[in-house]
């Protein structure tokens, strides 16, 4: 694997973990303030 191949996989890797996480907070921002 060469090295900008590498670095496409971490950033594409970090991209996908930011969404997930904006995810998860506004789901659990969702049920905070809706009180579910």
């Amino acid at each position: 694997m060469k090295p900008d191949q590498k670095k496409n996989n971490l950033r594409l890797a970090l991209i996908l973990a930011s969404v997930a996480a904006v995810f998860f907070f506004g789901f659990m921002a969702k049920m905070i303030f809706l009180g579910h």
